[in-house]
């Protein structure tokens, strides 16, 4: 006989210590402290994991990582890479075939006059075309005069071309020619090696120096392109997808990397409105 409201024999043996409910069947133990539908914990980051080990994990994650810009020859990455600045390679990839049906070289692509380029430009849906429009034509006029319609295999002479930055030329020499004399630093490979905690610069001239300190010359070329696989597929900007990241163990910004590696809001207008 059971006094007030006293639990039962079979209401105690349903429940555990303390009066919670017990366990039922195997494997439907929690740890302690764990609500039901928490997500697991992120196992810790390895302390000290060498940037060249992450990176060789990395690589194994993409296997297939290469420049996404499609090209022929060595002027069409070039041209390419200029018309990429602030904006997709999906879109340059649709602008390109139509250009160089065009202006096949680069002794056609001098000839020409850039509104009529920009017009093109404009009509195939590329943003800042007339400012594009100059800068391959121009460029193209640079190698016919200084180079005899070559491409150079310099930095130094590569960045004397008009539109044609570090970056730039790091790119063609890297993906053309196997020699890059730098590692090329876009978003994603800022946003990457700030999680990762290979550098804690926040300008891309200094990420660059950071990343050849750890890197030897020859992973320069391929680490770019395997940064940029991983940050388009897993590790976005405004939401990394942490919990499917092969190296989420080895990375010191795991499940919180949406708060590193990300531009600073602009400062509001006068008047408190905020771009």
């Amino acid at each position: 006989m059971r006094r007030g409201n006293a639990p039962s024999s079979a209401e105690t043996a349903k429940r555990g210590p303390g009066g919670s409910p017990a366990p039922v069947g195997r494997g439907a133990r929690r740890p302690p402290g764990a609500a039901a539908g928490a997500r697991p914990a992120p196992a810790r980051p390895r302390p000290g994991t060498p940037p060249q080990a992450t990176f060789a994990r990395l690589r194994a994650l993409h296997p297939d990582a290469h420049c996404e810009l499609d090209h022929k020859s060595s002027f069409e990455l070039l041209v390419a890479t200029v018309l990429s600045a602030q904006t997709t390679d999906v879109l340059v990839n649709k602008v390109t075939p139509h250009l160089f049906a065009a202006y096949p070289d680069a002794r056609a692509l001098a000839g020409a006059e850039p509104a009529e380029v920009g017009a093109l430009l404009r009509r195939l849906g590329m943003g800042m075309f007339n400012q594009k429009a100059r800068n391959v034509v121009g460029l193209a006029r640079g190698l016919v005069e200084r180079h005899g319609g070559e491409v150079p295999r310099t930095l130094a002479e590569l960045v004397e071309l008009p539109g044609v930055g570090r970056k730039t030329a790091n790119v063609v020499l890297g993906v053309a020619f196997g020699a890059p004399e730098g590692v090329v630093v876009d978003t994603h490979v800022q946003r990457l090696s700030q999680r990762l905690g290979w550098t804690k610069a926040d300008k891309p001239a200094q990420i660059e120096q950071d990343l050849m300190a750890l890197f030897p010359k020859r992973d320069w070329d391929m680490l770019s392109h395997t940064l940029i696989f991983h940050g388009r597929r897993i590790c976005f900007a405004r939401k990394p997808a942490c919990g499917g990241c092969g190296i989420n163990d080895a990375c010191p910004s795991a499940f919180h990397a949406e708060n590193v590696g990300r531009k600073a809001p602009r400062a509001p207008r006068r008047g408190g409105a905020q771009a």
